[in-house]
């Protein structure tokens, strides 16, 4: 007797295509960086200083756009006048109010904010790639050129940082330049020295090994298989290590060696203002601090979710 089967009527199996199994085959399917990725999103503190850091770029970028006064402009007739008629206000175009000296604090706060992020994201860069490099080459090489590096990182890292940074910019003048170049290549020390630790972790790699057997050279090793897996801990490093660098401009124009007029920071307004605030002149110090504080903040949660997110094993 034979059985014969209409194809036809073949039906596949109802489970096989059920949410559960695109889920399972969706997870399967994706990537570690995917992973990381969904987890940073439901980081709520994380996405929220997302936002409100774009909203700060945008003031940054945007906001001379809506200003209605120069930021070197004097208004002649709020100066010697009381606080209450320098005080924000609409009808005469002083968003944030005027200055001791009668200029805009709003068109003032915008190039401040311009300036310290330039400061912390410039210096920043220049330590992340300058540290990434070093501790790279340094924990690949191994032996007595790891050693000899890392003795030249122990002796930096012995003279202090701002008396460093504030002889560079009595020798070498008083500019925006100088602190970009000052902040930045004396802040890569502790970046070496993580990605140094990293590196050696990763040189005895299996995709290491094969690539010295297929005869690599070593610097494009480091390059092309150790720096590219390195990404992680130095994207975190670096949204950590912008707010020190704001930090430390800000220190350096509150004692008058940072930034020069007619520019000014962060530190620059928060100075003016503390020394005004006697006079009632509140705004001068409550707008700069304001965006100051609210964008370090905001760094500092952007890093620990990328932290949390890359290796949740560490939460």
């Amino acid at each position: 007797m034979s059985v014969h089967l209409d194809r036809s009527k073949i039906t596949e199996d109802p489970g096989h295509h059920t949410a559960a199994g695109r889920a399972a085959e969706a997870v399967a399917g994706r990537s570690l960086y995917a992973d990381a990725r969904a987890r940073f999103f439901a980081n709520k503190a994380a996405m929220v200083s997302v936002i409100v850091l774009l909203a700060v770029l945008a003031f940054a970028l945007f906001g001379s756009v809506l200003a209605v006064w120069d930021n070197e402009t004097i208004d002649w007739d709020l100066i010697g006048v009381t606080a209450e008629h320098g005080a924000p206000s609409l009808a005469n175009g002083h968003y944030f109010g005027v200055d001791e000296l009668g200029r805009d604090l709003f068109a003032r706060t915008v190039q401040g904010t311009t300036v310290s992020l330039m400061v912390g994201v410039v210096g920043a860069a220049i330590a992340v790639i300058v540290g990434t490099i070093y501790g790279a080459i340094s924990g690949y090489a191994g032996g007595r050129i790891d050693n000899l590096l890392m003795r030249i990182v122990d002796i930096l890292q012995a003279i202090p940082y701002m008396f460093v940074l504030i002889l560079l910019l009595v020798v070498f003048g008083r500019s925006i330049a100088m602190l970009f170049v000052g902040i930045g290549l004396i802040s890569w020390l502790d970046m070496a020295r993580i990605v140094r630790g990293q590196t050696l972790s990763l040189k005895n790699k299996e995709f290491i090994e094969a690539a010295k057997t297929t005869g690599v050279p070593g610097l494009i090793i480091v390059f092309r298989h150790i720096v590219p897996n390195l990404i992680g801990i130095t994207m975190v490093y670096a949204t950590l290590l912008i707010p020190n660098m704001i930090l430390a401009e800000s220190f350096i124009s509150f004692l008058g060696l940072g930034v020069q007029e007619p520019n000014t920071s962060w530190g620059a307004l928060i100075s003016e203002g503390a020394s005004t605030l006697q006079y009632g002149m509140y705004w001068q110090l409550g707008f700069p601090l304001f965006f100051f504080v609210v964008t370090l903040f905001s760094f500092f949660f952007i890093g620990d979710g990328l932290r949390d997110a890359l290796d949740p094993k560490e939460r």
